[in-house]
């Protein structure tokens, strides 16, 4: 897989979490990875709640997603191809462009930002 095909899923990808960089925390963004938490900490470790992130890896796009491993009940409605794309419970790994699954993917971030804030964890 050309590194130009993972740089533009990465660039797609990475938009679905930057609108909401405004209530959220930038932890990095470079060109290979992109990465966002909430103000808000955990009072077990006192850090911050991980929300998600985005990265070229060797051999796939990574999409990190916390808010689906905190409450799973946000993956009930997401269609088996985007399914079969986790890795772990959390992790949805990409080696092509899709647009429909992209287009889920996005909205599954949308409702998990939702969520986020409705538990007050931002």
């Amino acid at each position: 897989m050309s590194e130009s095909n993972f740089t533009d899923i990465f660039n797609e990808l990475k938009t679905y979490l930057q609108k909401y960089e405004d209530e959220l925390v930038v932890v990095h963004n470079y060109d290979t990875s992109y990465y966002l938490d909430s103000e808000k900490v955990f009072p077990r470790n006192n850090k911050p709640y991980f929300f998600g992130s985005v990265s070229i890896k060797k051999n796939y796009v990574s999409y990190y997603l916390m808010p689906v491993y905190m409450f799973p009940d946000l993956l009930d409605t997401i269609t088996p191809n985007l399914k079969a794309r986790m890795q772990g419970k959390s992790c949805f790994n990409f080696i092509k462009f899709d647009e429909e699954l992209f287009a889920e993917l996005e909205h599954l971030t949308d409702e998990s930002f939702k969520r986020f804030k409705k538990e007050n964890l931002i």
